[in-house]
């Protein structure tokens, strides 16, 4: 399912946005593309001077849902005990000197093209807050609380809703986009951090609820039901131009609102470019085969595509597949953590990244996209007496690639069991700095808030180590 707008709020009339937005309300109040193009031109936000940094024009981010653990992926720790570095061993990789878990085979051939940072840290052992930090670059409040809901005072814009709100939507298709569903706990419970916040519903991140993997897939919502002919559809887009005309005077900010989204939903039921975009069956079956036959690598994929096809940045998030126990669920390995890396976890990722890296390099694309593999913590350097190892905020690992990053770069450093930082210790601000400063915006660049005053859109630091 798309997801055009978000959160279920209503109109006056008691009418949801989804309802509204039904092919029987889509006649009333749309604007065109260019209507749209001059309204988002008006948005309340400062862009100091982008010179000549930033060398990406798009963005993918892979999280992974749990917290991945550092010690079997990005900082192993060969010399430690066994109860700190695990069952799995360490492999050597392009980078000389440097070696990554022996299940990043793969991926261990790139790090030439990848630069990590092994001394991230949130100091938050809670999903819901630690991950509202890592996605939005700003604390929660307050630290270390599980399952939290969306909303103020924890309701900072998301970094792909700002980078939406000050790109722009491109094309038909929106600025920013998530797949193939949103992150959440136990009982469904959404963590905040996801949306555009108080920034407003224009810059939220188009939600695709998905599964690319399956042989019927489609989105739903972008093609016009069977019930609707193109006839139909011409008559009530010419319904809709007669409306215009009658309510051209109305200037309130809800009919403007509600007039862009309809424009966007005509925008996408009419353009070919936008029905293509989400044609993965197109691609060639060794290229499926590269990323993986699953709900992962196929999203990683269609990740691919949607940049290609002018979306500024997609978030592909590892959220749980549906033999996932409650106590081991995505890459949160309570139990078992030696097992549920090596049969379910590791290889699918390994794959799905690798290959991702590798087809942007052979496009020429890898230069100007920036990939960022990231998680909301990390794990516990002690394993538990369940084989398992717990949330761990302290220290962890994100690896970034492409759009202006150097390869082969490994900064921070964590002490001998991976769990606190020694050297270059970074928070997820200077994360969210170093991303809008690839992708060409000053992290000093401001958006009004509710009350109109301008406030930066990081309070980080590029990390220039790596850039």
């Amino acid at each position: 399912m798309l997801s055009f707008l978000g959160k279920q709020t209503r109109l006056c009339n008691g009418v949801s946005r989804r309802e509204w937005l039904r092919l029987g309300g889509l006649g009333a109040f749309a604007l065109s593309v260019d209507q749209l193009s001059k309204l988002q031109a008006a948005e309340s936000s400062t862009i100091p001077s982008l010179h000549s940094f930033g060398k990406a024009k798009r963005c993918i981010v892979l999280f992974m849902l749990g917290g991945p653990p550092q010690l079997e992926t990005w900082d192993p720790k060969p010399e430690a005990p066994k109860e700190i570095r695990g069952e799995f061993g360490s492999i050597a990789t392009a980078t000389p000197g440097y070696h990554v878990g022996e299940l990043m085979p793969q991926t261990a051939k790139l790090t030439d093209k990848i630069a990590v940072l092994r001394a991230m840290s949130t100091n938050d052992n809670a999903h819901s807050s630690s991950g509202y930090w890592m996605l939005t670059g700003r604390p929660h409040s307050p630290k270390g609380q599980e399952n939290a809901l969306p909303g103020a005072p924890n309701n900072w814009p998301s970094l792909p809703a700002i980078v939406r709100h000050l790109k722009g939507d491109r094309t038909s298709l929106p600025g920013a986009v998530r797949l193939p569903e949103e992150i959440w706990n136990t009982g469904h419970i959404v963590w905040p951090g996801q949306d555009a916040g108080w920034l407003g519903d224009h810059a939220d991140p188009w939600l695709i609820t998905c599964d690319p993997n399956k042989a019927d897939f489609r989105v739903p919502d972008i093609g016009l039901p069977v019930e609707i002919s193109p006839e139909r559809f011409s008559r009530r887009n010419a319904l809709r131009d007669l409306m215009n005309d009658h309510f051209r005077a109305v200037e309130s900010a809800p009919v403007k609102r509600w007039s862009n989204w309809q424009a966007k939903a005509m925008d996408l039921l009419r353009t070919k470019e936008t029905q293509a975009a989400f044609a993965i069956e197109q691609e060639p079956s060794n290229v499926r085969d590269r990323y993986g036959r699953n709900r992962f690598g196929q999203s990683v994929l269609l990740a691919r595509r949607l940049v290609e096809k002018g979306v500024s940045l997609v978030q592909v998030n590892w959220t749980r597949w549906e033999d996932d126990e409650n106590i081991t669920p995505a890459w949160d390995t309570h139990a078992n953590n030696a097992e549920r890396l090596k049969k379910a976890l590791m290889p699918p990722m390994d794959q799905a990244y690798s290959a991702l890296l590798e087809d942007l390099d052979q496009r020429g694309m890898l230069e100007d996209t920036l990939v960022v593999w990231m998680g909301e913590f990390g794990r516990s350097p002690k394993i538990n007496a369940r084989g398992g190892r717990d949330h761990w905020g302290h220290c962890f690992s994100v690896a970034l690639s492409g759009g202006g990053i150097r390869g082969g770069v490994i900064h921070g450093q964590s002490d001998r069991q991976a769990g606190y930082p020694l050297d270059g210790r970074v928070e997820p601000q200077d994360l969210t700095a170093t991303v809008y400063h690839c992708l060409g915006i000053s992290p000093e660049a401001t958006i009004k808030d509710p009350f109109g005053r301008p406030l930066a859109i990081s309070t980080g630091k590029p990390i220039s180590a790596i850039l």
